[in-house]
């Protein structure tokens, strides 16, 4: 059976990647020009300097995938790229890259939904992977539950009603100093730290498998506030730690909840917020068969989106010149 090679590209936020990946598992390159050094100074990411720096990035992070992995496009089957959800500048630059390169080699273009490349993180370092199984999808714009029934069939079982959890910790470390970027500035800081030294809610959504975290994000203000006013200091590991702690008991009862459910014990983290250490101590623990990509994988990458891009091809999906960027798409 012949090999499928796909290019994929990515650029919703601030990193500028891509990578050839084979067969929708097989990485033979995988490139990311980050952006986070720069944003660092404003303490986020501002989009229009974003987008700016996509232009720069594409096509080099584009050739050096290519030279990397040893091939020209003529060997590459299809194009996948991410045209939603993220910031939409930032969308337009790889999205533009990618339809001029399939228009001058007469390759498919296959757009990407980055959530799903999120997903699909999982099969590059699970080969023996395969549906059906639940995935927990958290990052800075999303946190879902997600029952991945085939690989291209997906249905949202709950989402946050208000602040994704990567939103609540980035939020924190800002007011706590630590800046951006705060997931792993905060993991790095909660580290040794004790997780019961501080108390904060544990948001349920009755019955539903939503989440929301805005409560304990202002828990986590008033406590800051509070403590200023009295001048106490907050020893911050194990606030850290406790703050972490928290987030991922909430996260993980969901979909302890979903599982029990839907009778499925296969689950797999993705997203940014699968890289926090914090979760991933308190996954090892729910009794669950899990599966989490590596720390490189669960951020932004053309890996991703190339391996969401071959299941998409091979299933028939192909697009003309018309896709545009929808940085409100959904799953």
């Amino acid at each position: 059976m012949k090999d499928t090679i796909i290019l994929g590209i990515e650029s919703s936020c601030d990193e500028t990647a891509a990578a050839v990946v084979k067969n929708g598992r097989e990485v033979l390159s995988n490139v990311i020009a980050s952006q986070a050094d720069f944003h660092e100074q404003y303490g986020g990411v501002v989009p229009e300097l974003a987008s700016r720096m996509h232009v720069d990035a594409v096509y080099p992070c584009i050739d050096d995938a290519l030279n990397k992995a040893g091939i020209t496009l003529d060997y590459v089957d299809a194009i996948a790229v991410t045209y939603g959800p993220g910031l939409v500048g930032a969308l337009l630059v790889g999205l533009s890259a990618a339809k001029g390169l399939a228009l001058v080699s007469g390759k498919p273009l296959v757009g990407v939904n980055h959530l799903m490349g999120h997903i699909c993180s999982n099969y590059i370092c699970f080969p023996e992977l395969q549906p059906p199984f639940l995935c927990l999808l958290a990052s800075g714009g999303n946190t879902q539950i997600v029952h991945v029934k085939d690989y291209t069939d997906l249905t949202v079982l709950g989402r946050t009603r208000d602040d994704a959890a990567g939103e609540a910790i980035d939020k924190i470390s800002r007011v706590i100093g630590l800046g951006y970027p705060g997931g792993p500035k905060m993991d790095k800081a909660g580290q040794g730290g004790n997780p019961e030294a501080y108390s904060f809610p544990l948001n349920h959504m009755g019955d539903t498998l939503d989440y929301s975290f805005s409560g304990i994000k202002t828990a986590a203000l008033n406590l800051i506030n509070q403590s200023k006013q009295k001048g106490e200091e907050i020893d911050l590991c194990d606030f850290a730690a406790s703050y972490q702690t928290h987030i991922a008991k909430v996260l993980l009862h969901n979909l302890i909840k979903a599982s029990k459910q839907t009778g499925i014990k296969k689950v797999c983290l993705a997203g940014g917020v699968s890289a926090n250490s914090f979760l991933r101590a308190e996954a090892a623990k729910s009794g669950l068969d899990l599966y989490y990509p590596s720390l490189g994988l669960c951020t932004d990458n053309g890996a991703m989106i190339a391996s969401a891009g071959y299941f998409e091809y091979i299933k028939g999906t192909r697009h003309d010149m018309s896709l545009n960027a929808l940085p409100s798409l959904k799953l």
